[in-house]
C-alpha cells in the first residue's frame, strides 16, 4: 500500500496536516491512529479551553475539539487501532491492527505526530510498595471522561505544570478531593496565578519545596510520605497522580536511522520540519515536551505545506546544513539545523527554546560569531522561548549559535 502521505498520529498536529493536504488537493493520505478514536490527548480532557483560534469559535471542551478536528478531515482515510511498530528508509511504515494484522504502508512523505507521554512513577524513583492507585493525568482523564468512573475519593497531585491543573479540573469534575499539590521547586512550574487559583478556587494546598519520599499501602494506596523543610509528614489518600515531566513518544524510532536530539528528546529537524531522513517529517509535541494543542495544530499546517513542496521536488537537498548550537542554561533549541537556502518554503520559522532552570539576562542569536539579535529576558523552565530568524542570511552562514548571558 503506497500513498502520497502517511501520517502517524491522529492528534491536533496530524489531523491539521491531513486537513491542509486535503484542501490543497492531495487526498491520497492515510492517518494511522493507535487508539480506537482519533483526536489525540484533547479527547481525554473534558474541561474547556480548546480550539481558540482554530475554529473561530468560543473555547470548547477537549472531546468537542477532537471531534471537530476529525470532522475537518472529511475524505481522508483514518485507520484507528493501527499501531506503528517501526519506521524504515524509503518511507516504509510497519503497522499492525486487529483486522489486517502486520502490514507495511509506504508514503512518499511520512509525517510523525505521535505526541508525548508523562513520566510515570517507575522513572521517578519514588520508594514504597506498588499498590493500586498510582496513575498519571492521562490515565485519570480516561477513567473519568471516557469510562465515566470515579477511581479515587482523595488524591495527591505530584507536579505543578499546566497539565497538573488539568488534573485538578478532572478531579473536580469527578467529585474527587485533592488533598495537596506537590512541587519540589521554590515556585510552581505553570504560570502564576495558578497557585492562587488552586488554593482559592479549588481549595487545594499547593506545597512548594516539598518532595514525595514514599507511597504507603500494600494492596491499595493509603497515603504518601513527604519531606518539607527537613521534616517528614504523611498525607492520607487513596490515589497519587503523577503529572507532567513529558517525554516525546519516540518508541517507534528506536532502531531506526532517524537522529534524535538529546535536548528535546525528539527527532532533530531542519527548518522544513524534516528529520535526518528527508522523507520523514515531524510535528507537534513529538518535537519537544510540551506545547499547547493550538501550537501543535499550527505546526501541522506548516508541515503539510512543506510536504506538498517535497512531493513537487521543490525542497533543497540535505546539504549544505548549518547546525544550530546553544549553551547552558538553555535546555534545547530547535530546529536543530538549517538546510540549504532559507525562504524556499516561505518565511523561515522562528527558533524555539527552553531553559533547564530559572535564569535572566540577555538572550543572543549569533551567526558566524556576529550578534544578529538580542533581547533581555527573565526565563523559567517549561516556558516557550521564541527567537526571530528574519535577520538570518539566506545563504553562506557557517554557524548559528544561541546563548544567554546571565546577569
Amino acid at each position: 500500500m503506497t500513498h502520497d502521505v502517511v501520517i502517524v498520529g491522529g492528534g491536533p498536529a496530524g489531523l491539521s496536516a491531513a486537513r491542509r493536504l486535503a484542501v490543497s488537493g492531495i487526498r491520497d493520505v492515510v492517518v494511522l491512529e493507535r487508539e480506537s478514536e482519533a483526536g489525540g490527548i484533547p479527547r481525554h480532557c473534558g474541561h474547556t479551553g480548546f480550539g481558540i483560534g482554530q475554529f473561530l469559535a468560543l473555547p470548547m471542551t477537549g472531546p468537542t475539539y477532537a471531534r471537530r478536528l476529525v470532522e475537518a478531515t472529511h475524505g481522508i482515510e483514518i485507520r484507528t487501532r493501527a499501531t506503528v511498530t517501526a519506521i524504515q528508509p524509503g518511507g516504509r511504515v510497519h503497522v499492525t491492527d486487529p483486522e489486517t494484522g502486520p502490514t507495511i504502508v509506504t508514503g512518499r512523505c511520512v509525517l510523525l505526530a505521535t505526541g508525548i507521554r508523562e513520566t510515570p512513577r517507575s522513572a521517578r524513583l519514588v520508594s514504597g510498595a506498588r499498590p493500586w492507585g498510582v496513575t498519571t493525568t492521562g490515565a485519570l482523564q480516561q477513567f473519568v471522561y471516557l469510562k465515566h468512573a470515579k477511581p479515587f475519593s482523595r488524591i495527591v497531585v505530584v507536579g505543578t505544570e499546566l497539565v497538573s491543573f488539568s488534573a485538578l479540573l478532572t478531579a473536580r469534575h469527578a467529585g474527587i478531593t485533592v488533598a495537596a499539590m506537590l512541587e519540589e521547586g521554590e515556585r510552581i512550574t505553570a504560570r502564576r496565578p495558578g497557585d492562587w487559583i488552586a488554593r482559592r478556587v479549588f481549595g487545594v494546598p499547593v506545597l512548594t519545596r516539598t518532595k514525595l519520599v514514599a507511597i504507603r499501602g500494600l494492596d491499595r494506596v493509603e497515603g504518601v510520605e513527604l519531606e518539607r523543610a527537613g521534616h517528614r509528614e504523611t498525607i492520607a489518600c487513596d490515589g497519587v497522580v503523577f503529572t507532567g515531566r513529558f517525554q516525546p513518544e519516540t518508541a517507534i524510532l528506536r532502531g531506526s536511522s532517524i537522529t534524535l536530539d538529546p535536548g528535546t528528546g525528539g527527532p532533530a529537524i531542519d527548518q522544513y520540519f524534516r528529520c535526518s531522513d528527508l522523507q520523514i517529517f515531524a510535528a507537534g509535541n513529538l518535537l519537544r515536551p510540551v506545547e499547547t494543542s493550538g501550537l501543535c495544530w499550527a505546526e501541522g499546517r506548516v508541515v503539510a505545506a512543506n510536504m506538498i513542496l517535497s512531493l513537487q521536488s521543490k525542497l533543497p537537498e540535505a546539504t549544505p546544513a548549518v547546525p544550530v548550537t546553544y549553551a547552558a542554561p538553555l535546555k534545547y533549541v530547535y530546529p536543530q539545523r538549517i538546510t540549504g537556502e532559507m525562504g524556499v518554503a516561505g518565511p523561515m520559522p522562528p527558533l524555539r527554546a527552553r531553559v533547564s532552570r530559572a535564569a535572566r539576562g540577555r538572550l543572543r542569536l549569533l551567526v558566524d560569531g556576529r550578534e544578529l539579535w538580542s533581547h533581555r529576558v527573565k526565563l523559567l523552565p517549561e516556558r516557550r522561548i521564541t527567537i526571530p530568524t528574519d535577520r538570518l542570511p539566506p545563504v553562506g552562514a557557517q554557524s548559528i549559535h544561541v546563548e544567554l548571558i546571565e546577569d
